[in-house]
């Protein structure tokens, strides 16, 4: 591993300074690895451990070539070891989510159109005053989704995209055993958008601040042992 993690560093180290840029392919490998220093097995480690992170687009009978480095493809590979996390961490989640998407929605204030706008007032209006639990929560996703992208940050985007996974367990159980959850969220949507609309960035970041923190809390007391309530 020790030799891998060299040929991973040294292709690295190509692509940071500008020798390998985005679409750009990568010598054969007998000359890759000749100028590198490395065994072309360690080269082939390497590629192969790059390729799976998005760093290398290995193309079979064509080669091999730098991806376009975008950050919503290189944050693909967060989203994957995302899906492996364990329920106590469900709460960490949500920090993390409640730190970043707030500034993004203050972001968008300022940004988003009037027919973005409207595009999330028709999804609200869809769900009707009742809806489903799966249902607000399926908006909900697409909501904020719409709100974070009109941030105009893909970095921001890519990121709260990927941790929006890990929540939304939490969300469907917190609209199921909470009896104001659905018509509270509703009601946090509609402020959100209002605060939008006002071109608001302190009113947007407040209200998604108290929409996130809310099932924050709410996870949190359902998981406090009963003795400690």
């Amino acid at each position: 591993m020790a030799v891998t993690d060299e040929a991973i560093e040294k292709i690295k180290g190509m692509i940071v300074s500008g020798a390998l840029r985005p679409g750009d392919r990568l010598p054969k490998e007998s000359e890759l690895a000749a100028e590198l220093g490395l065994s072309r097995n360690s080269l082939r480690e390497a590629v192969r451990a790059l390729s799976l992170i998005r760093i290398l687009d290995v193309r079979q009978g064509d080669g091999t070539y730098v991806t376009s480095l975008d950050p919503q493809l290189l944050l693909e590979a967060m989203s994957f070891v995302v899906d492996f996390h364990r329920d106590d961490t469900v709460l960490e989640f949500l920090a993390v989510r409640r730190i970043l998407e707030p500034a993004a929605t203050a972001m968008a204030a300022g940004r988003i159109a009037a027919e973005e706008l409207d595009v999330l007032q028709a999804q609200l209006d869809a769900l009707g005053p009742d809806p489903s639990v799966e249902d607000l929560v399926a908006c909900d996703l697409e909501f904020h989704r719409g709100i974070v992208a009109a941030s105009g940050n893909s970095v921001l985007c890519s990121l709260l995209d990927g941790l929006s996974g890990p929540t939304t367990r939490a969300r469907i159980w917190r609209g199921l055993t909470q009896k104001d959850a659905v018509a509270r969220t509703l009601t946090e949507h509609r402020a959100i958008l209002g605060a939008l609309r006002d071109q608001d960035a302190e009113a947007a970041r407040a209200w998604a601040t108290v929409h996130i923190a809310s099932v924050e809390q709410w996870l949190r007391a359902s998981l406090r042992p009963a003795s400690d309530a």
